[in-house]
């Protein structure tokens, strides 16, 4: 969205991980590893691969919106950059040197690969907000077990609950969704299969090459090249989508809970209003909803974009890399944003009795506070 929106959707930090100048930087790095990898095999000598790395690392500071342009002729920004590193490498070390850039590998194994670096450091920014979001959840649910409130449902008062079970709940969900991606972050692979999967260029070493760059990366190596199996943008997608909805819950949950008529929360630091000087408005849940909010339709995305035809995705392919960058950044912006709205959250005990006290139901709270404590007892983190 750009300097404008990012800070409003808590998209600033996540948005420097996922920019083009970090895309571009992670393909050059790919370029990089693969080149090491290629001198550990022996197939390349390694003064090639450190011209190939000087190369790289001039180029990720290079003129983005030229290399977007040079890009449309190919279909994608990887066949701009190894033609401009193929020519830096042959005026440093000549020709033949130059031959060793991008050695056995295609565009989609550099890009794919990219994708795995810029998904790790994205949940690197992702993951510290949905953990600091679950445990201010349960600091909110074993500070207030006990403290009982109107349970609602579609949107009328109900029977009593209490805020700790509400507050557990939503801890609940959001330690699914964090550990399901941290899970899937310590698995992302490298790519890597050449023109159609079967690293015939680097044939009979290829399997060596393919170990040795998923080290250089620090990224697992795949049982075989999944350029046309998905599965491994799909479950991402769906771990981000999974935890988008817990934090959109929790933001919902907040956002109604603030509303004058109910006033049994409010924000630390609510927002206000152009034209009302007396609005207290929580801010940072709305913007967490709304982050929210736009993953459902990327979720889809690449769902829809996981069926390549053959060898090669003619569409579906390219069609992934905006929708996999804008899931990262409206998820953890979503992140980024809740943590704030909980962050010193004001629950006002005293609305929530004389609301409780509204619904005249006398029924008692049942099991809310052994709910908790198995919650609490549960947690993993």
């Amino acid at each position: 969205m750009g300097e404008l929106f990012d800070p409003l959707f808590g998209m600033d930090a996540v948005a420097a991980a996922t920019g083009d100048r970090a895309w571009l930087a992670a393909l050059c790095e790919t370029e990089t590893a693969l080149a090491r990898a290629c001198a550990r095999v022996g197939l390349i000598d390694a003064p090639v691969a450190l011209e190939i790395a000087a190369a790289c690392e001039e180029a990720a500071a290079g003129d983005l919106a030229e290399l977007g342009r040079r890009a449309v002729a190919g279909g994608n920004p990887v066949i701009p950059l190894v033609d401009e590193l193929r020519d830096r490498v042959a005026k440093r070390a000549g020709e033949d040197a130059s031959a060793a850039v991008h050695l056995g590998a295609t565009s989609q194994d550099v890009l794919d690969t990219a994708s795995m670096l810029i998904t790790r450091r994205a949940l690197d920014v992702l993951l510290p907000d949905l953990a600091a979001c679950a445990d201010a959840c349960a600091d909110l649910a074993r500070t207030h077990r006990d403290t009982p409130m109107a349970g609602r449902t579609l949107l009328q008062l109900a029977a009593p609950t209490t805020f700790g079970a509400l507050a557990a709940g939503w801890g609940s969900a959001l330690d699914r969704g964090r550990a399901r991606l941290s899970e899937l972050r310590s698995t992302l692979p490298v790519q890597l299969g050449g023109a159609v999967g079967t690293l015939s260029v680097l044939h009979p070493n290829g399997l060596d090459v393919l170990a040795a760059f998923a080290e250089e990366l620090g990224l697992a190596a795949p049982a075989a090249p999944w350029h046309t199996d998905r599965t491994t943008i799909t479950e991402l997608a769906g771990a981000l989508g999974t935890s988008a909805a817990a934090v959109a819950k929790v933001a919902g949950d907040l956002v109604m809970l603030a509303q004058s008529e109910i006033a049994e929360v409010q924000e630390a630091r609510p927002g206000g209003s152009s034209a009302m000087a007396h609005k207290q408005n929580p801010i940072a849940a709305i913007t967490a909803r709304a982050a929210a909010a736009q993953a459902p339709g990327l979720v889809a995305t690449v769902f829809a974009a996981a069926a390549p035809e053959l060898q090669r995705g003619a569409g579906p392919w390219h069609a992934e890399w905006p929708a996999l960058t804008g899931l990262l950044r409206a998820t953890g912006g979503a992140a980024a944003r809740l943590r704030d709205s909980l962050t010193g959250l004001r629950v006002d005990a005293a609305a929530m009795a004389s609301n409780l006290a509204a619904l005249g139901d006398g029924s008692g709270t049942g099991h809310s506070g052994e709910f908790v404590d198995r919650y609490l007892a549960g947690r993993r983190t």
